[in-house]
């Protein structure tokens, strides 16, 4: 089990486990679903490089190198963060050929919908909060002018099976991923930037871009240039086909 969670500053290292409520249904597991993009079959690695804007502030270590490198990302972003963060939002819709902007939800909680403890955190507890999670985040984008987002990835990672069949009935691919960049802005440096260069063809990295206190910051920034230096091919969830586990991507018309 890996630890780590995402909390209201990002994941915190623990070593707990999910408890599930005593009414759970008979398949009350949660899961954390992987994702992969299409393999580009060449030399260089088609990496897709997705950053979690949970709350906190912008990392401009990373935001300045993604922008100058001119490389393309998938940023998950928080009602939350968006109100704290009007000038690092101006600067990823000023760069739509770079960026493509997701939803992380309306308050950074699991998208759980009974109630137990994921990591010690509150889950959305119900279907109507997870609704609320869900479509409180895409509300909030959409007034800051944001495209409708079409993927959603929720805190913590971990999601119900009926949460997941009810958040694609909204119309989301939900996204996980194949790659730990920063352990949820935890690890140090060196420690990051050696994920970073784990990644291989067909990849989904997840770091956060919230942090800019943490070392982890630049340990990625560093690991995006060691990818580019690898000729890495950087591509959007939106620009490439892929596959989630446990139905998280398979087409569904919203309800």
């Amino acid at each position: 089990m890996k630890r780590f969670l995402l909390a209201s500053a990002g994941l915190l290292a623990i070593t707990s486990t999910a408890v599930a409520s005593p009414a759970a249904p008979a398949d009350g597991r949660l899961v954390e679903p992987h994702l992969h993009v299409t393999r580009s079959g060449a030399a260089q690695p088609r990496v897709a490089l997705t950053f979690d804007a949970c709350m906190g502030k912008a990392d401009e270590r990373i935001l300045s190198v993604l922008v100058q490198e001119k490389i393309p990302a998938t940023i998950f972003v928080t009602a939350r963060w968006l109100k704290h963060n009007p000038q690092a939002t101006a600067t990823l819709l000023a760069h739509p050929d770079l960026f493509e902007l997701e939803n992380h939800g309306l308050n950074h909680i699991p998208a759980v919908d009974r109630p137990v403890a994921v990591y010690g955190i509150a889950a959305a507890g119900s279907p109507e909060a997870v609704r609320q999670e869900v479509q409180g985040g895409a509300d909030a984008m959409i007034a800051d002018h944001i495209p409708q987002p079409h993927w959603f990835r929720g805190a913590t990672a971990k999601y119900s099976l009926s949460a997941i069949e009810q958040i694609r009935s909204m119309g989301y691919r939900i996204a996980g991923y194949s790659v730990n960049g920063d352990g949820g802005s935890l690890f140090g440096a060196a420690v990051t930037e050696k994920h970073f260069a784990a990644a291989r063809d067909g990849d989904v990295i997840i770091a956060h871009i919230n942090q800019p206190t943490h070392a982890a910051g630049e340990g990625v920034a560093r690991g995006i240039l060691d990818l580019k230096a690898r000729g890495a091919q950087f591509v959007r969830l939106q620009d490439v086909e892929d596959t989630g586990d446990d139905g998280t991507t398979l087409s569904m018309s919203p309800s």
